[in-house]
């Protein structure tokens, strides 16, 4: 075998579709298909460009080491490539990636050190800080630095602008981008200034982001956070040329994931959490505008790898999201809902296996045994282990054998004092509307209930 395979050669000429069935005022919006890029994502292209430069300049030989920090999906996008083409990859991501995205980087061979979100430049965690530290400590790295590569916006310079325009008939008045290394929007920003002087450049950013701040007032707030991925900054990244700026929109988290979710449910996209944050920007400026435009926006990465987040019921209504239905009783902390399918229950008939499996497919420690809509009993990890450890074939059981039967409930009316008394006893409380079983809820449960007071 020699040479990379074919597969890099799909990276680009993605589509375009425009949006038929949201509220555009007087414009049409169109998306440009960048999750159709075999990596997922729109960081497909500058992953091979930044690579393909670092050959021509003597940076990377053959089996070299690539290091970059990443918060989004240069991640993925260097993990094709550097698969593809033979180089070690480690990767330093902040603690927030969704799951799906890690997985995704360790099946296709990366080295990941994952670190915190909630600190910035400067602090020894910071994950591109980390980054250049393994590049200075490990012989022969390429520290890619996507936030100070010039590779990163003239592939968009030279690429994906081309291919906008070409696409669109020579016809865009304006492009919503968002800004993490701000490549994409300088990279578009330098093209549009010269081969469209018409097409204004609009950002989308995250509420917590300094970047809408420097736009619209000269100046920024104290940096937030955020929960999406792969957009908004808490610094300008020396690549990011704020010039080519004519407006800046404002999104919150709820607005973000909100609008992806609507993007699926009514034009079928799915698409991920920035992409949100860009879609629902766009909405903004169409709707802001008084005169027909063609407005251009990106569907920068798949939703498939936020499966387990914002398309997430249960995790959406968690983080407060989505808004829950108010009962001023137990219900109120709920997690998971019964009546409402949202819980993991086993049989008594079922086995012990069956029940491990469902526990560690789920993530949760206990599960009620149900009989029809009657809760029976509880199996917990505890209850499991006691019984299988001696002898593991035991977890071909059945689950009647190992769980608790002798069950205390509460009503759903019942006080946090009450709740207390039961986790005090390390208890797992059985929630009751009467006759009718609603779910469990846990310590865990009663820390998110809280940590949502927040706001």
């Amino acid at each position: 075998m020699s040479g990379a395979p074919a597969i890099l050669s799909m990276i680009g000429n993605t589509p375009i579709v425009r949006i038929t069935r949201f509220d555009t005022g007087p414009c049409e919006l169109y998306l440009k298909l960048e999750n159709q890029n075999p990596g997922g994502s729109i960081k497909d292209r500058i992953a091979l460009k930044m690579i393909e430069a670092a050959e021509a300049e003597g940076k990377l030989a053959p089996g070299g080491t690539v290091i970059e920090a990443t918060a989004g999906n240069t991640g993925l996008g260097l993990a094709l490539v550097c698969a593809a083409k033979g180089y070690r990859l480690i990767l330093v991501i902040p603690d927030k990636m969704a799951t799906e995205k890690i997985n995704n980087l360790r099946a296709l061979g990366a080295q990941i050190h994952i670190t915190r979100s909630d600190v910035g430049k400067g602090h020894p965690a910071y994950y591109q800080d980390i980054a250049e530290r393994l590049s200075n400590e490990i012989p022969g790295s390429f520290y890619v630095n996507q936030f100070a590569n010039p590779a990163n916006p003239r592939a968009h310079e030279e690429w994906t602008g081309p291919e906008m325009l070409d696409q669109m008939g020579g016809d865009i008045d304006a492009v919503v981008a968002g800004i993490g290394s701000g490549g994409t929007f300088t990279g578009l920003g330098t093209f549009f200034a010269k081969a469209s002087p018409k097409t204004a450049m609009v950002i989308a950013d995250p509420v917590g982001s300094i970047i809408a701040d420097l736009v619209n007032k000269g100046t920024h707030d104290e940096p937030g956070s955020w929960v999406v991925e792969g957009v908004g900054e808490d610094f300008v990244p020396p690549i990011c040329d704020l010039q080519y700026a004519k407006a800046a929109y404002y999104v919150s988290d709820t607005e973000s994931l909100n609008a992806a979710r609507d993007l699926l449910r009514l034009e079928g996209i799915l698409a991920g959490s920035s992409s949100g944050t860009l879609f629902a920007a766009a909405l903004k400026y169409c709707r802001a505008q008084t005169t027909p435009k063609k407005v251009i926006t990106f569907v920068c990465d798949t939703g498939n790898k936020y499966l387990s987040k914002m398309f997430n019921d249960a995790w959406m209504e968690d983080h407060g999201f989505t808004p829950r239905e108010r009962h001023n009783d137990l219900r109120d902390l709920m997690t998971r809902r019964f009546d409402k399918g949202q819980v993991v229950t086993v049989g008594p008939e079922d086995t012990l296996l069956t029940a491990y499996k469902r526990m560690r497919i789920s993530d949760v420690s206990q599960l009620p045994v149900m009989e029809g809509e009657r809760v029976i009993g509880i199996l917990d990890e505890s209850d499991l282990l006691l019984h299988v450890e001696k002898d593991p074939a035991r977890f071909r059981d059945k689950v009647y054998t190992a769980m608790v039967n002798r069950l205390e409930t509460l009503p759903v009316t019942a006080t946090m004092a009450d709740l207390r008394a039961l986790f005090n006893r390390n208890m797992v409380a059985i929630i009751m509307d009467g006759p009718v079983f609603l779910g469990l809820l846990t310590r865990t449960d009663v820390l998110n209930h809280l940590r949502r007071q927040l706001g």
